[in-house]
Parts: structure tokens; C-alpha cells; sequence
């Protein structure tokens, strides 16, 4: 079993990146009878167990939610597991927990606003250290007047960058 499951994330590592119809059609034809196998597998195997072993427990949970763990099967756009949702939630859940430790209100508040400039850095592909240097430095030295901040954010800094950058090329 575990063998066959590695089979299918080794198809997932191939085919990440590619577009959703390529990904349904490479699924259907490869990753779909390693997962059917799986499942005769699984129907077998419980026919030889005490019905309230806990492995036959896991295998009756694993069967009743199949149409969930196939779900990849009939959706290119979706993956294979929630790694990637869990993974993009762990540094909300980590930023919460740092910021207990803020010393006040006004120091959990600082926190919080910092955070937020880093991650739209983040989700804008934008090195935070880098924009955010450039920003402050632009505020502290008086290059940017306070009715112009708005030029400041993250999506409008990156393409004032990508501009300057084009002109100088």
C-alpha cells in the first residue's frame, strides 16, 4: 500500500506546474489504477480482519471517505493532499504565537502591521527586506511625500521598479 501511494505523489512530482487538463490526463491514466488497486486492496484486507481491530477501523474510514481522497482524480486543479493549503497557513498560526510575546498592545499592533508588510512582500514575489529598506528609505529621506504613499505599496512599488528597470535596460 504504501508503495502505491508513493507511486502517485512520484506522478505528482512529475506533473506539478502543468496545466490542470494535463494533470487530469496523466492522473486518470496512471494515477487512477494505482488508487483502484489500492481500494481492492483495501476491501480485501478487510474481509480478513476483526471488525473492530483498529486497523479494520482504518480501513472502513479510508473506504467511506474515498470519494474525498479520489477527488484528485476528477479535478486537475486539485491536489493530491492539503500540504500545500497547511503549509501556506503555518506562518499565520506562528505569527499569532510570536506575537504574545509583543510586551503591550501598541508592541502586538507593531507586530501585526509588520507582519502584514512582509507577507504582501511575499505574496507580490518581492524580496521583504528589500522592499521594505527601499520603502523606509524613501519615507525617512522625504523621496516620497506623504500624499504620495500610495505609490509605496507593494503592487505599485513592484511595477515603479519593473518600469525604472526596463527604462534603464
Amino acid at each position: 500500500m504504501i508503495e502505491r501511494l508513493q507511486a502517485v505523489y512520484a506522478i505528482e512530482a512529475e506533473i506539478r506546474g502543468s496545466p490542470a487538463e494535463q494533470r487530469l490526463a496523466i492522473r486518470r491514466a496512471r494515477a487512477a489504477p494505482l488508487m483502484e488497486a489500492l481500494k481492492a486492496r483495501l476491501t480485501s484486507m478487510l474481509g480478513q480482519l476483526f471488525s473492530q481491530s483498529p486497523l479494520a477501523g482504518a480501513i472502513n474510514y479510508a473506504l467511506n471517505h474515498w470519494d474525498g481522497l479520489t477527488l484528485f482524480l476528477d479535478d486537475g486543479r486539485v491536489e493530491v493532499d492539503t500540504n500545500t493549503v497547511e503549509r501556506s497557513m503555518r506562518p499565520i498560526a506562528m505569527g499569532r504565537r510570536n506575537s504574545l510575546f509583543s510586551g503591550s498592545e501598541g508592541g502586538a499592533e507593531s507586530w501585526a502591521i509588520l507582519a502584514s508588510l512582509v507577507n504582501t512582500a511575499k505574496l507580490h514575489e518581492l524580496d521583504p527586506q528589500a522592499y521594505l529598506a527601499d520603502v523606509l528609505e524613501r519615507i525617512v529621506s522625504g523621496r516620497t511625500k506623504s500624499h504620495r504613499l500610495h505609490e509605496l505599496l507593494a503592487w505599485n512599488w513592484k511595477a515603479a521598479r519593473a518600469r525604472s528597470l526596463q527604462a534603464a535596460a
